[in-house]
């Protein structure tokens, strides 16, 4: 993780991406944002990429590569594991057995935190900013690198 690398949005809902980018710009972070509609377009911009990314933020249901199987492949590739990007599901699971079975599962793959998202932009806001504020202030195994 790289307290100045791009905050990574995996969403497949071009409402969801533009509230998201919209709550960032008002947080007033000087990172740049990037979204993927799918899991295995971020997969493949993180396997080339020089960037360490601040942050991912993931949907959990997605055309192509779900939010799961990305997850799971960051965890099998050496190179990625060593980024040690803070990995957050950000979802909007509308059934309770889905979600608990989703949060059961999603913890099995090592992830640093599961949100439902929530409704209404001032409450939307509240989790992003509660999200970035802990990862700004959290050591991990790069929060000391430069950069």
């Amino acid at each position: 993780m790289s307290l100045h690398g791009p905050i990574i949005s995996i969403e497949d809902d071009d409402d969801d991406q533009l509230i998201i980018s919209d709550i960032i710009g008002r947080l007033g972070l000087p990172n740049p944002v990037r979204f993927f509609r799918t899991g295995f377009d971020a997969l493949q911009y993180l396997a080339a990429t020089p960037e360490t990314p601040f942050l991912i933020l993931c949907d959990i249901r997605m055309p192509l590569m779900d939010g799961i199987d990305l997850r799971q492949r960051i965890n099998e590739d050496e190179y990625l594991r060593q980024k040690a990007i803070p990995f957050v599901y950000y979802t909007s699971t509308s059934r309770a057995e889905d979600l608990q079975e989703q949060v059961n599962f999603a913890y099995q793959l090592s992830v640093q935190g599961f949100f439902r998202k929530a409704t209404g932009l001032d409450a939307v806001e509240g989790q992003l900013r509660l999200i970035i504020e802990y990862w700004q202030n959290c050591l991990h195994p790069n929060s000391t690198s430069a950069g």
